[in-house]
């Protein structure tokens, strides 16, 4: 039977759309539903502004008056302007595993970035690097953690079959957390401490943290500039930021280095595991959903990092070897046995390196596709 295609005008419409991949990945025991609360903060204009500057169309497709897959089309006019580029991004595509609906869905996006004036599209990839990016193509016996993809492993291949090809790959590491340092984090430690004007400041409360918090985007903004698909936030998308992840922060597992003048120069963040428990929250916080959530987060072995960054100037000179030792040092304390890298570019060579300094493992691998449109 033919495909017919509905694009979102109206609530009714946009709910099916975010809670259609719950009914299609049913049987899938690894997918991991997204928080419903921010996938519908994500789709608000009020509380997600990139909506204002970018072209965007979501769409339901059907077949015989059945819901069969969705995708969402993106034009982020001010990346495009920063770049030079006429990119257009593909987002949210799910369907079983049918390459007719696949191909009908990426192809109306195709078309619609034609009229559009694109003449290139990637995906899949959302308004930012902060948004899940790319599709999982290695590592399919680990589970997916916080704001990472968590796709079926059919999908990456039906992209293919359209001639989409790798862009670029993020990767993720495993690490052990050692009982003890290891000696390469002793030296640089010791001549750090006995040198260095920068301290590490940790934290046991979120009143102490709130302070840090916007300075930490601010280095965000200016350390992420060159990073692929990353746009600078504005004020008001750091606040906005900020009070989505305050929440649920655990202070302990926030760390920063301060030069004497109080300087922000580089932080990590880290954040138990808690994919199980979204799983049994099924993506909903009420009315008990939260508490699996904490319960998950309780009981886990596992911490994930989230984000981190060190000024310019201050990179290669033993700066994430204090945040790391702070870090590894509250993480041992805490009862944690692994640390989770989450996704790192490919071509980030020092991140990379911190984490084989640990012995990190490459468990996960995930590729964001591209296509140039004739």
């Amino acid at each position: 039977m033919s495909i017919e295609f509905k694009i979102i005008t109206n609530r009714k419409e946009l709910k099916e759309y975010i809670f259609l991949p719950e009914r299609l990945y049913k049987n899938e025991t690894r997918w991991v539903p997204p928080i419903y609360a921010d996938e519908w903060a994500f789709h608000d204009p009020k509380k997600n502004k990139a909506l204002e500057y970018c072209d965007v169309i979501r769409v339901l497709a059907y077949r015989d008056k059945v819901t069969v897959g969705r995708i969402m089309g993106i034009i982020h006019h001010r990346y495009n302007e920063l770049h030079g580029e006429k990119t257009a991004r593909f987002y949210n595509l799910d369907c079983l595993k049918e390459a007719e609906v696949a191909h009908a869905l990426i192809t109306y996006i195709e078309n619609w970035a034609r009229t559009k004036g694109m003449n290139k599209i990637i995906g899949p990839f959302g308004f930012s690097d902060k948004d899940p990016q790319g599709f999982q193509i290695e590592g399919f016996e680990f589970l997916p953690v916080l704001a990472t993809p968590t796709n079926p492993r059919y999908l990456p291949e039906l992209v293919k079959q359209l001639g989409y090809e790798k862009e670029v790959d993020c990767i993720s590491y495993q690490m052990d957390i050692p009982i003890t340092l290891p000696d390469v984090y002793k030296q640089v430690y010791s001549r750090m401490a006995n040198r260095s004007p920068l301290r590490v400041v940790e934290f046991n409360s979120k009143r102490a943290l709130k302070p840090y918090i916007l300075p930490v985007l601010r280095l965000v903004n200016e350390a992420y500039a060159p990073i692929f698909g990353f746009t600078p936030m504005s004020e008001e998308e750091m606040k906005k930021f900020a009070a989505q992840y305050l929440p649920i922060l655990d202070p302990e597992f926030v760390k920063v280095v301060i030069d004497t003048t109080g300087m922000l120069i580089a932080f990590v963040v880290a954040m138990p595991e808690m994919s199980i428990g979204i799983q049994k929250a099924k993506g909903r916080l009420f009315p008990f959903g939260f508490l699996y959530i904490l319960q998950a987060m309780r009981r886990t072995k596992q911490l994930n990092l989230l984000l981190g960054a060190i000024k310019e100037g201050y990179r290669r000179t033993g700066v994430s070897v204090l945040l790391g030792k702070a870090m590894l040092e509250t993480a041992s304390r805490r009862g944690f046995i692994i640390m989770d890298s989450h996704l790192i570019l490919e071509n980030n060579l020092p991140m990379r390196g911190e984490c084989e300094k640990l012995n990190g493992r490459l468990c996960k691998r995930y590729r964001i596709f591209r296509k140039y449109l004739s």
